[in-house]
């Protein structure tokens, strides 16, 4: 199976310059860590005006190569890289107002910086400043950065935007997508300024077997051509690129051969099975207990029809992975891999308890105040999810637990969204993978799902909970175009047979607006809300019916109406 390998070539020179305020490095890690988050290159480049630059340059090219990867692995690389340099941009800018230099911000900890992460069969780009990253193309360059320079005359210039230069950093991103064969440089002005774009891609492949002699030629040119500055280049060429499902969860376990008919007694490498719990079309899950220490797991096997299916297998393998990286008492976990397998299944914690199906056939006349915690409780594992770039997308209540102590537990993700997966060219579909009265209308739209998305789902649950019925019956996935979707007629969550706040249905029915954007904006606020409305929430409950919901009124009226000429009729 192809992997992703690079050859880079390196070099640096201080030039004409008393010292070298630049600064470069590259990490390369090794599988599954290549595979998960990818190849980083990165220089800077210290202004001439601050002796301290040369700090600030090592300061945010070592951070970034250091702390991106110590990002989640859930993560997309465009969100751990923005967090990683916001978060060294925040250090530089704090280092220069604590010193001699904070009135002085040309003088201070500034720098630029430029940088790629190689993932996958993409390059994601980050820039600020006047270093540059081109692309070769043909016989010259392409530049894939724009200079962040502000020109005062034909000859004074000053930075627009630098690593340290204010509080907040904008920062330009730019995903490429990736050919075997392909060529970046990474350079500072002290190089590009003094050759032109056709003369740098002429030495690069003159030294295409070697490109750290490519470098050093690139330099030594510049140098030759009246450079006054410090050097900096970086030569980066594609080698392979990875084959799909090359990731780390993938390769662990979905080659693996289909475990034997199970059934209660069989043993499986070191599980015995204590009987089935779950079947379904795409899978089965048995009480098992772990031989030597008696512990209860949930094993999990991919139903017959699907093990053939690339899709599926990466979707089931994805579950027992994630379970590993959620630490939260609100997700079901993934006990640790004490032993090498050889089937293909999955072991996850089991949990001692009922579905919330199951309690709400058992409570169904539930109040507001027995709602509330086990929503909050849910909002709290959603929440743990989001954290992570992770969106559940099957929030349903067959897919909430209760255990024996009350705790309400999220399980099967065999539908979540990853983004740091995603965006390795993962082989799963955007179906529907959702039950239809649970899933958030944008996805019938083929739109991608937000946290909102997940706000609509625990919101239908809350809105089933309280009342027994669904807020839109089974019309939501009758409806694939906006203008349908903007016909759906919420049902109120009032009624005679329940005491239930006014205020509440007003903020059930935010939460279950068609539109994502027009739901709560954080997931917290919702839950936040559903305690302590807003002064907006009591004002529109308090409202008269024609102002709160015309239609609903308008309805009523013609109801009140038909029913009169009914009468008059039979008279």
């Amino acid at each position: 199976m192809a992997a992703l390998t690079i050859s880079l070539g390196q070099h640096s020179d201080k030039g004409r310059k008393p010292s070298n305020q630049d600064f470069y490095g590259a990490y390369l890690p090794s599988e599954p860590l290549r595979a998960t988050k990818g190849i980083a290159i990165a220089l800077a480049d210290g202004i001439s005006s601050s002796e301290v630059s040369r700090e600030a340059s090592e300061a945010a090219v070592g951070g970034f190569l250091t702390d991106y990867y110590a990002t989640p692995a859930t993560w997309a690389v465009k969100t751990s890289a923005q967090r990683v340099l916001q978060a060294t941009n925040a250090w530089l800018y704090a280092q220069t107002r604590q010193s001699q230099y904070r009135y002085n911000l040309e003088r201070g900890y500034v720098c630029t910086l430029s940088a790629m992460v190689i993932k996958s069969t993409t390059a994601h780009l980050f820039h600020v400043g006047d270093s540059r990253i081109y692309q070769l193309a043909g016989n010259t360059l392409e530049p894939l950065t724009e200079d962040h320079r502000f020109w005062a005359s034909r000859e004074v210039s000053h930075l627009s935007r630098a690593m340290g230069a204010g509080q907040h950093l904008e920062l330009d991103y730019r995903a490429v997508s990736l050919n075997a064969g392909d060529v970046f440089l990474l350079a500072t002005d002290g190089v590009y300024e003094w050759l032109t774009d056709a003369e740098m891609a002429a030495l690069i492949y003159a030294h295409w077997g070697d490109l750290d002699a490519a470098a050093e030629a690139l330099i030594a040119a510049a140098l030759d051509n009246g450079s006054d500055d410090n050097l900096t280049v970086q030569i980066v060429r594609i080698d392979s690129l990875p084959e799909r499902h090359s990731n780390e969860l993938y390769a662990a376990l979905g080659a693996l051969p289909q475990p034997p008919e199970l059934r209660e007694g069989s043993e499986l490498d070191g599980y015995r099975i204590v009987r089935q719990l779950h079947a379904s079309s795409r899978s089965h899950v048995f009480l098992a207990e772990e031989v030597e220490s008696g512990e209860k797991v949930a094993l999990k096997t991919l139903s017959t029809e699907l093990s053939q299916d690339p899709v599926s297998i990466e979707r089931f393998v994805r579950e027992e992975w994630m379970a590993r990286r959620i630490d939260n008492q609100h997700v079901l976990k993934a006990p640790a891999q004490q032993r090498p397998r050889h089937y293909l299944y999955t072991v996850l914690a089991y949990i001692e308890g009922q579905t919330l199906t199951q309690w709400m056939r058992d409570h169904p006349d539930t109040d507001l105040a027995s709602v509330r915690p086990i929503v909050e409780q849910i909002a709290k594992g959603l929440r743990a999810f989001h954290r992570l770039e992770m969106l559940h997308q099957d929030l349903r209540p067959d897919n909430v637990m209760i255990d024996s102590h009350g705790t309400v537990k999220l399980i099967d993700f065999g539908a979540a969204k990853v983004a740091g997966i995603a965006e390795e060219g993962s082989a799963a579909s955007d179906d529907i993978l959702g039950t239809a009265q649970y899933t958030a209308p944008e996805y019938f739209l083929g739109e991608g799902g937000t946290p909102r998305s997940d706000q609509y789902s625990l919101a239908v649950i809350t809105y089933q909970m309280l009342t027994g019925t669904l807020p839109y019956g089974t019309e939501v996935a009758k409806t694939r175009t906006r203008a349908a979707q903007h016909k759906l007629a919420y049902q109120s969550a009032l009624s005679e047979n329940r005491e239930l706040p006014a205020w509440v249905d007003e903020v059930l029915k935010k939460a279950l607006h068609p539109s994502p954007h027009k739901r709560f904006p954080a997931l917290s606020e919702f839950i936040f809300e559903l305690r302590s409305p807003s002064p907006d929430m009591l004002k529109r409950a308090q409202l008269p019916l024609l102002e709160r919901d015309p239609v609903l009124f308008w309805k009523g009226i013609s109801l009140v109406l038909a029913l009169v000429v009914i009468a008059l009729l039979v008279r």
